[in-house]
Formats: C-alpha cells, structure tokens, sequence
C-alpha cells in the first residue's frame, strides 16, 4: 500500500513538473533529501523516480520555454571552477575508470539539477518552496527520530533514512543541523498561527534528534551554529538565551550512556572512531604531497591509496598498520585527497564566496522595501548554515551532499532578485530633475 501511495504522488506531480519545469527542480530536492521511495517496502523503491522527474524537468523546459536566468556570480564562477576541476582530477584518478566514472556522473547529476534550479527559480514565491522542501524533507526525519529520542528515553542511536549519503547518524545529526537555521527562518516569516507551532514544534525535536544521533561532530556543530543563529537573528540576546535553555534541557534529559560518549572528545585517543580518522587523515594528507595538483581522484577509499600512502600507526592501542581502507571522515581532507590542493582551495573558496556575498545581498536588500521583511534574515540563516556544515563536516565525508551546494544556489538566486529590483527601480527624483536640467 506504502509503495502505491508514494508512486502515485510522484506520478502524479510529474504533469505539473511539464507545466512548470522550476517545480521539478523543487520534486528533485524532495526526492534527494528525503528519499520518500526508501519508506516503502516493495517495487518503489528500485524505480528510477529521480530520472523520471529529471526527464520530466528538461521536456517541460523544451515545451514551455520558461524563462531562465544564469545571474552573474562569483559564487556561480567558483562553483563551475570546482566541477571543472573535478573532471580533470578524474582523468588522473587511482581507482579504476569504471568506478570514478560512475561518482562522476553521480555528481554531476546533482550539480546539474542545483544549476537547473538556480536558472528556473527566480521569484520570492518560488524561492520559498525550494526552501520548505529542503527544510521539510529533513525535518520530517528529525520530528521522527526525536520521538524515538524521547520514548527510548535518549538510549537509542538515531539513524537517517536507507540508501542515502545522510543514512549516518552523524550525517543525519549533521543535515539537521544544517536545516534549523532556515526552519528558524520559515518560522519568522510565517503569519499562521498553526503553521508556526507546527515549525516551533518540529525544530524543538529536531535539537533532540540531534542529540539522539550521538554524533560528537553534530554535537560541535549544533552548539556552533545556535551561537551564529543568535547573533545572525534580529533579536541577538533573547535568542541566545532562549537557544542555551533549549540545548541545556536536552542535555539534562540524554541518559549517561550518551554523556560518557560525549566525553570522548576530550580523550580522543581512547576512543577508535577518532583514531581511525586520523589514520584516514593521515593517508590522505600523504598522498596530496605526492599529488598535489590531482590527488586520487573520486572515491580515495580504494586498497591502493592505502596501501601507498597508509602509514604504520599504533596509537592507544589501535593498531593501523594492516592498510585498512577506509572513507575520508572529512569533507576537508576529502576534498584533499581526491581532488589535491587546488580542490580544496576551490571547495574552501566557494564556501567564502557564498558567505561574503550573502553578506553583500543582505545589506542591499535591507534598503529595497519588497526584499527587506525578509531577504536579509534569509541570508543570515543561510551563513548560519553554512557554519553548521563546516564544524559538523569536518568530520564527515559529505563533499558530494546536495544540501550545501542547494545553500549556494539560494545566495545566488537571492543576488539575482536584488540586481533584478535594483534595475527596475525608479530613478531618484533629483536625478531625473539634474538630468533634464543638463540636457538643456
């Protein structure tokens, strides 16, 4: 029943998707944060909806020629520079060509659907919808796994959904945390009363989830970006409080279990998660000395860079010196290892970018009155966002996770929206008055 349910919906959005191609960019987010056809049971969850719904996209754009924008960015010119970038590590990739080939089109998947997006969309309107999916596909995960939080009474770990980059605790800890900045957002822009609960409500649990992960990373992330979130907010001082009270309570509620895992921060070379990760570190680091220029290429976690750049570790008792392979544990070093120093430069870079011009766009929409109720405090959210991906992907390997890449897409498209009512706006009177003035 759960599979004829999920295909019907899917099936049926795909004529509006024809009708309004920006609205297949919107089902695309759906599809990849939530991964609805992973909640069912049967046939739905090998279809290729992803594809139908990509294909659906591309003939409405041919049949009803919307009007698409590619808005000059410095955030677009890095963006493009990094995908760019990651052809040509390919072609010098270690693993075998069938393999990087395969991560490569997978990639290149996503972002071409966050390009799509960022040329379709380009109203206030639309712009929303792209962030309720974003936050509504991820929340709905956390309302869940903070329930399970509370009647496991906290003993319980919190996984993501099946199938997907975030089926981790920590990867899911970490996309929620990313997530509560523009929950945060949706919740001060919106008039209904049962709507705002239901928002209050849902990013409450979602904290609780994220605790209920027992993920060290998301724990780091979620302290980091709730001290942005306050000082990104219009009212610094009450939200910082209020955000403290919320975190402290949580904390309180977690059973010893959780605490005595949290304090393996402090001893990290008791705990084997930790030094395996600096042994990953370590390997990676020594092969982008080797390759600085292209690294290993996509997927590092391959028998031969360990065994070329593995080091002999024994350290607290763990014993490395097998050449065990293992993922990067870092979208840092990830992006190091498969795509050396210039990646990194270019993945760090694009970060910067998207954080200086959210900055900008937000200082030139507080002075346009049909963007300032709004605009700014949406780039803010999505600094603090940003931030919440930095901490909590230091020790994650989610370079290629579309949620990041959707927050560069949404400083673009806000830039394109200033520009747009900065040049359809009236010249000041006085202008116009010197103007005619020395034309005569």
């Amino acid at each position: 029943m759960r599979d004829i349910i999920i295909t019907a919906i899917i099936l049926g959005l795909l004529p509006m998707v024809i009708k309004r191609p920006w609205t297949g960019t919107v089902v695309w987010v759906w599809l990849a944060m939530m991964i609805p056809y992973r909640l069912a049971y049967g046939f739905a969850r090998g279809l290729p909806f992803a594809m139908i719904v990509a294909i659906c996209t591309l003939i409405g754009i041919v049949a009803m020629r919307p009007k698409m924008a590619w808005p000059k960015s410095s955030v677009k010119t890095v963006y493009l520079l990094f995908i760019a970038w990651m052809f040509v590590t390919s072609i010098f990739a270690l693993n075998s060509s069938a393999l990087v080939m395969e991560q490569l089109i997978t990639v290149l998947k996503i972002h071409f659907m966050v390009m799509l997006a960022i040329a379709l969309i380009h109203e206030r309107k639309q712009l929303e919808v792209l962030v309720w999916t974003l936050v509504g596909s991820l929340a709905f995960y956390g309302v869940k796994g903070g329930i399970f939080t509370i009647t496991s009474g906290g003993s319980g770990r919190v996984w993501g959904p099946s199938g997907g980059i975030i089926e981790g605790n920590n990867e899911i800890g970490v996309a929620l945390v990313i997530i509560l900045p523009l929950l945060f957002y949706l919740y001060q822009i919106t008039e209904r009363r049962w709507l705002r609960r239901g928002l209050l409500f849902s990013g409450l649990i979602s904290i609780l989830c994220v605790l209920g992960t027992q993920s060290r990373g998301a724990l780091l992330a979620i302290v980091t970006m709730a001290c942005m979130l306050g000082l990104k907010s219009r009212r610094p001082v009450l939200t910082l409080m209020g955000i403290g009270v919320v975190l402290t309570i949580a904390i309180i509620f977690m059973p010893d279990s959780w605490n005595q895992r949290m304090n393996t921060i402090q001893d990290f070379k008791a705990d084997g998660s930790a030094m395996s990760r600096l042994y990953t570190w370590t390997t990676l680091w020594n092969c982008a000395l080797d390759r600085p220029f292209v690294g290993a290429g996509f997927r590092t976690d391959n028998p031969l860079v360990f065994r070329l750049y593995g080091p002999a570790m024994e350290v607290g008792g763990y014993d490395f010196a097998g050449g065990q392979v293992l993922v990067a544990h870092s979208i840092y070093f990830q992006a190091l290892g498969e795509h050396g120093f210039p990646g990194l430069a270019l993945f760090l870079l694009l970060g910067v970018v998207t954080w200086v011009r959210a900055s900008g766009v937000s200082t030139a929409a507080s002075k346009i009155p049909e963007l300032q109720s709004w605009m700014p405090l949406l780039m803010r959210m999505t600094q603090a966002s940003l931030l919440g991906f930095a901490v909590g992907g230091a020790f994650l390997t989610l370079v290629h996770f579309d949620l990041p890449y959707y927050l560069c897409a949404i400083v673009m498209m806000a830039d394109h929206m200033v520009k747009k009512a900065l040049a359809q706006a009236p010249e000041p009177a006085s202008a116009t008055t010197a103007g005619n003035l020395s034309g005569r």
